[in-house]
C-alpha cells in the first residue's frame, strides 16, 4: 500500500523544519535539533502513576535512569526500555509515550535507560550501560516493587538493537532471565545490501547514508562491527532466547533485517511473531495519538509480553 496519510502528514511537519542531514552537522547539534523536532511533533501524553529521574550506578559511572509506575497494584513485572537514535541522538524523552502506554498495559514498572552514546562512547559502551541497568533493576526488585520472575526488554531502532543484545548477554553469561523482547524497527545487521535498503534508501524518513554514518559514529576504526553485540543475527547461536516481537515498518530501510532475524529467530526454536505494519516507516511506533498504527503496534506488543508473563 502507499505511505498512510497520517505518515504523510508528519513528513511534511518534519521537513518543513529543515533540519541538516545528520553527516553536516556534530552529533551534538544533531541532538539538539531532533529535540526541536519532539517539541513541533508531539503525540499523547499517558498518565502513570508516577514518573521520575533518577541515577543509577553503571560500568562507568552513574546512568540515568526515568522509572516509570503504571496504574495499577503491585508488585509489577519489570520492562527495560532502551531509546533510538543510532547510538547517536535521541534520550530520555525519546520514548517517554511508549514507556507510558507499555507501564500501564503490561502493570509493569518500566526502567528507561539513558546509556552512553557514540561517538563519545564507542561500542560496546551502550550494551555494557544497557545489561548493566538491567542487572541493577533486578537486584533492586523489592525496592521497585516488581516480581524479577517477569522481565521484558523492549526499544526502538537502536534501541531495538540494545534491548536484542541484552537478551543474548543475558543467555550468555546465565543473567537475569529474560522473559519478553519486544523490537520495533529494529537495527540487526551491520549489512546495507538487502532489498528493503536500496527501496527505500531516501524519501522515507531514515535513509541508508543515515544508518551508514550512524555505524560509522557506533564503531570504532578497526572493531569488528559484526560482532554478534552489534549485528545481532551474527551470533553463532540464537536458541534459548526470550520469547520476541518484532514491529517492523513497511517503508524502512531496516525492514528486511528486522524480517530475517524474526525468521532466524524462529529456526532456533524461540516463540517470534513478526508483524510488518503498511503504509508505515521507521519508529511509526513512537507516534502514539498522532498515528493509529502506533497504538496497534503498542497494543499488540502489550498483549503477546503479557502473553508471555502468563
Amino acid at each position: 500500500m502507499p505511505l498512510h496519510p497520517q505518515v504523510v502528514e508528519l513528513m511534511n511537519i518534519s521537513a518543513e523544519l529543515n533540519i541538516p542531514a545528520l553527516w553536516e552537522i556534530s552529533p551534538e547539534e544533531s541532538r539538539r535539533l531532533g529535540n526541536k523536532r519532539r517539541e513541533v511533533i508531539q503525540g499523547e501524553f499517558i498518565p502513570v502513576s508516577i514518573a521520575y529521574d533518577r541515577t543509577i550506578p553503571g560500568p562507568a559511572g552513574d546512568i540515568p535512569v526515568r522509572i516509570y509506575e503504571p496504574k495499577g497494584l503491585g508488585p509489577y513485572s519489570l520492562l527495560m526500555h532502551f531509546h533510538g537514535g543510532g547510538w547517536v541522538i535521541g534520550d530520555l524523552d525519546s520514548g517517554d509515550s511508549t514507556c507510558r502506554m507499555l507501564a500501564n498495559g503490561i502493570n509493569a514498572v518500566v526502567v528507561s535507560v539513558d546509556y552512553r552514546m557514540a561517538p563519545e562512547t564507542k561500542f560496546p559502551g551502550a550494551p555494557d550501560d544497557c545489561y548493566a541497568a538491567t542487572e541493577w533493576a533486578v537486584a533492586s526488585a523489592a525496592a521497585l516493587n516488581v516480581d524479577a520472575s517477569k522481565i521484558a526488554v523492549a526499544g526502538t531502532s537502536a534501541g531495538g538493537n540494545l534491548a536484542a543484545v541484552v537478551a543474548l548477554i543475558a543467555r550468555d553469561k546465565g543473567g537475569p532471565k529474560i522473559s519478553h523482547q519486544i523490537l520495533y524497527c529494529p537495527v540487526i545487521d551491520y549489512q546495507f545490501e538487502r532489498a528493503s535498503y536500496n527501496n527505500f534508501a531516501d524519501d522515507y524518513g531514515l535513509t541508508k547514508q543515515a544508518m551508514e554514518w550512524f555505524w560509522e559514529q557506533y564503531i570504532a576504526k578497526g572493531d569488528d562491527p559484526l560482532h554478534p553485540y552489534a549485528s545481532v543475527i551474527r551470533a553463532d547461536d540464537l536458541s534459548g532466547l526470550a520469547d520476541t516481537t518484532i514491529l517492523a515498518a513497511e517503508f524502512d530501510p531496516l525492514v528486511d533485517e528486522a524480517v530475517d532475524y524474526g525468521a532466524a529467530l524462529k529456526a532456533a526454536g524461540n516463540n517470534v511473531v513478526t508483524t510488518v505494519y503498511e503504509g508505515m516507516i521507521h519508529g511509526f511506533n513512537g507516534n502514539i495519538g498522532l498515528v493509529d498504527a502506533a497504538r496497534t503496534a503498542n497494543e499488540e506488543a502489550i498483549a503477546r509480553v503479557k502473553a508471555s508473563f502468563g
